[in-house]
């Protein structure tokens, strides 16, 4: 299914190369030459369809499923006219084109209906056993609801029940989920399942992260792991600088136009600062002070008090409420990715105030600053705004621990997408804004 969507949108932007832009072109591709287009575009509509998840039949919802494909489409439509553009020595019209994106978009949809309902059909919800300790198992069972067409949680058991007992349901169903167990009890329950191959969720602890991205060893015959002093070897320091160089002062040239607008925007809606400056934490918790757009209201702090933005946040303005949507508040930070305080990928910049505060119930959290705070991250494009700090934290070091230059390019590629997902930029729910819950009391 997955080669069918890439191969008729290949085929719709196929016709229209041959039909209308090959003919603007100063001298005409014939057969082989139209094979070699046909064949990039589809090289590069499978990569951006697979780096923004938009073949992922029955592991998306199919509303995610549609955004996601339809936004590689789009993007792999545009670097597709850049290069008709250089064959052509012109800008040739793009309606051609975007009437193609159009039909594309028609049958993509048609696609996911048919494809899920193929999947759902051959492959039900599983049937799932929750396994559970420690706190907030309500919550996590809300979470796997909202994917009720992969898992269907049928029986949960709290881990210090009679281990005998914990076998006997294990036998009764075909995945098992581990919600918050101890190590020493989710050892025994894991072996228990590995060994009659029943599917085993584990929620990972702070160490199992880690030791994730340790590198093996094989000095004798007994296996080590290694984790290093720090995450990010040198050579690779360097060129993630030169990048952060190179691509902040390319978008700022670029974006300098939006910038301006949000800059008088921002001053005409009450006459205020443009630019609202706070202290942040970055590597080895150096301080520093992040440039933004103001958002909010004047005095939105005036109590000295740090606290995250909320749900319909009231001390949120109108204007501040629609650049925050689009993330131009983001921009002025830009050149603090210059200045070398930001990286363009890392941890989100935490205030001291608030790191201070997680860490009192949870020290782990200082964790994130083995490296520079980031423009965007793993938990930025994985997680939401009001993502729990420990989910933070763990989704954090997974970043950490798995750095590479490849991983830096597909999280900013994945950034686009997830700039137009409204659920990225939420608040934090009532009531629910500075808690530091603790989950790894049973390390």
């Amino acid at each position: 299914m997955a080669f069918l969507i890439v191969a008729i949108e290949t085929a719709i932007v196929t016709f229209v190369w041959v039909n209308y832009y090959n003919t603007e072109l100063p001298k005409a591709y014939y057969f082989w030459g139209h094979v070699f287009i046909a064949t990039v575009y589809m090289v590069l509509l499978f990569f951006t369809s697979a780096m923004y998840g938009g073949l992922k039949i029955g592991s998306y919802r199919m509303l995610e499923l549609m955004f996601s494909q339809s936004i590689a489409t789009v993007i792999t439509n545009l670097i597709f006219y850049a290069i008709i553009s250089l064959l052509a020595y012109h800008f040739p019209t793009p309606l051609p084109l975007i009437l193609g994106t159009l039909l594309q978009g028609i049958l993509i949809g048609g696609w996911i209906v048919v494809a899920t309902y193929i999947f759902r059909s051959l492959f039900p919800p599983l049937d799932v056993l929750l396994i559970y300790d420690g706190l907030h198992k309500d919550m996590f069972v809300e979470k796997v609801k909202t994917r009720r067409h992969q898992f269907s949680i049928n029986e949960s058991l709290r881990a210090n029940v009679p281990f005998e007992e914990i076998c006997a349901a294990v036998d009764r169903h075909a995945g098992v989920m581990l919600w918050d167990v101890s190590t020493r009890d989710r050892n025994q329950i894991f072996k228990y399942c590995y060994e009659r191959s029943v599917e085993i969720y584990v929620m990972p602890k702070i160490m199992d992260i880690i030791l994730r991205g340790a590198q093996p060893l094989h000095f004798f015959d007994t296996p080590l792991l290694l984790t290093k002093s720090s995450p990010i070897e040198a050579e690779q320091l360097f060129i993630k600088r030169a990048f952060d160089i190179l691509f902040s002062l390319l978008l700022i040239v670029i974006t300098s136009p939006f910038m301006l607008l949000t800059a008088l925007a921002v001053k005409c809606y009450d006459g205020g600062p443009v630019f609202y400056r706070q202290i942040r934490c970055t590597r080895d918790d150096k301080e520093f002070r992040i440039v933004k757009f103001r958002s909010m209201i004047v005095g939105a702090e005036k109590d000295g008090r740090a606290r995250l933005a909320s749900q319909h946040d009231d001390r949120i303005t109108p204007v501040g409420r629609l650049i925050r949507k689009i993330r131009l508040d983001e921009l002025p930070q830009l050149f603090n990715v210059l200045s070398g305080s930001m990286s363009f990928v890392g941890p989100r910049p935490e205030r001291p105030e608030l790191i201070r505060k997680y860490t009192e119930d949870m020290p782990e959290f200082r964790y994130r600053t083995k490296v520079k705070a980031g423009l965007t991250g793993y938990a930025q494009v994985y997680g939401k705004y009001n993502t729990r700090p420990n989910d933070k934290l763990k989704l954090d070091l997974y970043y950490i621990e798995n750095f590479s230059v490849w991983l830096d390019l597909a999280l900013i590629i994945q950034t686009v997408k997830i700039i137009f997902k409204p659920e990225s930029t939420e608040g934090v729910a009532a009531g629910n804004i500075t808690p530091i819950e603790r989950e790894e009391g049973h390390e």
